[in-house]
């Protein structure tokens, strides 16, 4: 055998076995599309949110205006689109409403009394804010329609035997008005804080009593509501009355409030959401006893039978 065709040999066996030699390659098994492992997404409404913004509340209560992040319509954990219509806008500052009113509780003891410093209006609600201190202590409360800079406010937690004579502004338990007065930013619960009648120009109205410790009063939708006597409400209607009646103008000033434009396509008119004559709800207790709630409802998933098996 020659040399030539030895190291032929040799060396084609040798190439041979790298070319056949298998090489490890790095890769990731894409998953299988599961169709029934759907992402849920949130419907606007539900416990208060809009998915509109978001504020970064701070540790402890400060009147300065903190930082908002606006979300566009999206829920914040998974980015998907929950609320249509909802984008852009002018960034606003949000002013941290203190819906807590202190006061004495002893009726001996005369109201605490507090000096409306500014009113601002804020971008984050319809209705116009107002600073209000005594002493060492601020806070930003909603601001009522004939409130001046430099009036006295007064809050008191006590219920005398008798109507107190309040003015606007003023802060008393249901029990301590009398009936008639028209009142905002009412307690649900005792010491909860202001949680009904919020918005712009709405106002509440008290009605009579139920029983020896209820108040029943009229909400600006024409439902009553039967509260403990010891929620606080504040007295008078809410500021900026105009709010409603104000034409928004142009679509430019309506995409600088962030709303989006709406598609413009034809739509049926089914009447679906006419007007309809419909009769007044009945009354709903609302306390502790839990009388009249709604009762809640619980989803049951079997996640057993959502696990595809490759």
């Amino acid at each position: 055998m020659s040399t030539m065709s030895l190291i032929n040999r040799v060396f084609g066996k040798y190439v041979a076995e790298i070319c056949h030699k298998t090489a490890s390659v790095s890769y990731q098994v894409q998953p299988r599309r599961n169709q029934w492992n759907l992402v849920k997404t949130p419907k606007p409404g539900i416990k208060g949110k809009s998915y509109r913004r978001i504020v970064h509340f701070k540790n402890e209560y400060t009147i300065e205006p903190l930082k908002v992040t606006n979300l566009g319509g999206r829920d914040p954990v998974t980015g998907r689109l929950v609320a249509k219509g909802i984008g852009g806008g002018i960034k606003h500052k949000y002013h941290w409403i203190r819906w807590m009113r202190d006061g004495p509780t002893d009726i001996t003891e005369p109201p605490k009394e507090d000096k409306v410093l500014a009113i601002i209006k804020d971008g984050c609600r319809t209705s116009n804010v107002a600073l209000i201190g005594s002493g060492n202590h601020m806070q930003y409360i909603l601001a009522t329609k004939n409130m001046k800079i430099g009036d006295i406010i007064r809050t008191h937690k006590g219920v005398p035997p008798n109507p107190v004579r309040a003015y606007e502004g003023d802060s008393y338990p249901l029990g301590a008005l009398a009936k008639g007065t028209i009142v905002n930013c009412v307690e649900k619960y005792p010491g909860l804080g202001g949680s009904l009648i919020h918005s712009a120009g709405t106002y509440g109205t008290i009605l009579r009593k139920d029983g020896s410790d209820r108040v029943i009063v009229k909400m600006p939708s024409k439902r009553e509501f039967s509260l403990h006597e010891t929620c606080m409400a504040t007295v008078g209607r809410l500021s900026n009355i105009e709010h409603d009646s104000i034409p928004i103008g142009s679509a430019q000033k309506n995409r600088e409030l962030g709303n989006r434009p709406r598609s413009g396509l034809w739509k049926r008119k089914t009447s679906q959401y006419g007007r309809k004559i419909k009769s007044t709800p009945p009354l709903r207790m609302i306390g502790p006893n839990m009388i009249g709630l709604k009762e809640e409802k619980l989803e049951l998933n079997l996640s057993g039978y959502n696990i595809v098996k490759n």
